[in-house]
């Protein structure tokens, strides 16, 4: 009897210890997710874009710094350019007019998706200007380089980002 415990046990062993090892790298990584999902005030859901939303959290609370791109300051279009950069290995306009006109398929609110732009006219110029622009993450919440408080994100229910909605553009 004891000969035959002992082999069970050294057969399961290996796979208990898999198993330990495996279970504890994800506690950590699924710790982590919670992090970045509490950082950008979001609800963890199946096919999520992780990989958008742990770039955009990494860069929460950066400086605002007109025509500058850096993590010590940035202004919407840098945030935007170095994310699509980092997530999607595309390279798109460093301003937000030509980013719209030559980057995107203009879109309806209703049709916003994950990584999908948000572009605004913040100033008193007519509407069809665009002077800003952010990316939509999910549930009505964008990314963006705020003049005032950096890069932090926003609501699109806001009554200021209703008033400054141009139009939303999906990434060619």
């Amino acid at each position: 009897m004891i000969g035959v415990s002992h082999i069970k046990l050294r057969h399961f062993l290996p796979l208990i210890m898999t198993l330990f090892l495996f279970s504890c790298i994800s506690t950590q990584q699924l710790e982590y997710q919670t992090n970045v999902y509490q950082k950008l005030a979001l609800r963890k859901e199946c096919g999520d874009n992780f990989r958008l939303y742990n770039e955009a959290a990494s860069w929460l609370n950066v400086a605002y710094a007109d025509a500058s791109c850096s993590r010590t300051g940035l202004d919407c279009s840098c945030l935007v350019f170095e994310i699509y950069k980092t997530v999607y290995d595309k390279t798109i306009e460093r301003n937000t007019s030509a980013l719209l006109k030559n980057n995107c398929r203009k879109i309806n609110k209703h049709q916003l998706k994950a990584g999908d732009l948000v572009f605004f006219c913040t100033s008193s110029k007519p509407k069809a200007y665009v002077n800003h622009v952010g990316i939509y993450l999910k549930h009505n919440k964008f990314i963006h380089a705020s003049v005032s408080r950096g890069v932090i994100v926003s609501d699109l229910d806001e009554n200021y980002y209703k008033k400054s909605w141009i139009c939303g553009g999906r990434v060619k």
